[in-house]
């Protein structure tokens, strides 16, 4: 199901609908700054276990936690002074940064490692619903190897953390025939076929994992 939203007036009703079909599960593909990403609530199990299989990603380094603002950093993740004034010169925009995670955190994301990828995404639509749900968006980008059965990737795939951009998508019908999305937010605009740059903060020197459309250094 689309719904057709204007991304800077988005009708309240909507989002409200939306926060409570991520609270009982649910799936919805969102427009960012960059491409696509397919959702759901960070609070819910059984959306996780969804998204996960939608996604057939089993290495969690490319599942990101969408957040509004930097104080949802804090709720997950370890921040000292000196990355927490980087995060907020380069927030919103196309960056995501991987932490370290704060004790207890594994447990809420079902995670392996101590670490986590976290995002403030420039564009209104992500940062409305997170602030309608009341928590962060646990999500991943949108390719079009999610069109296989289960999600089933192609060969080689999930080796790395890039992805051509022939596997992105510009127009939110595009998402329609993937199977498991409950829910397309679709402000009608054409995205750019761009990835985030990716940023691992969890040691002393800060190292670039992918070069995306966010500038580095700066």
């Amino acid at each position: 199901m689309i719904e057709y939203i204007v991304a800077e007036n988005i009708d309240r009703r909507i989002l409200t609908r939306t926060a409570g079909m991520l609270c009982d599960g649910k799936i919805a593909a969102l427009p960012t700054d960059t491409s696509w990403v397919v959702v759901c609530s960070h609070r819910s199990k059984e959306g996780i276990k969804r998204l996960r299989s939608i996604s057939g990603e089993r290495d969690e380094r490319h599942f990101t936690l969408l957040c509004s603002d930097i104080s949802q950093f804090c709720e997950f993740c370890r921040l000292d002074n000196s990355r927490f004034r980087l995060l907020k010169r380069l927030s919103p925009g196309p960056y995501v940064f991987i932490l370290n995670t704060l004790l207890g955190t594994e447990k809420k994301l079902g995670l392996r490692r101590g670490e986590l990828g976290v995002r403030i995404s420039a564009h209104p639509v992500p940062r409305a619903l997170i602030e309608s749900l009341g928590c962060p968006l646990y999500s991943i980008t949108a390719k079009k190897t999610m069109f296989s059965p289960g999600g089933k990737k192609a060969p080689g795939d999930g080796e790395t953390l890039s992805i051509d951009e022939e596997e992105l998508f510009e127009q939110g019908c595009e998402l329609e025939d993937i199977a498991g999305i409950d829910l397309i937010l679709d402000s009608g605009e054409d995205l750019p076929r761009t990835l985030s740059t990716i940023l691992d903060m969890t040691g002393s020197e800060i190292r670039v994992i992918r070069e995306g459309s966010g500038a580095w250094p700066v």
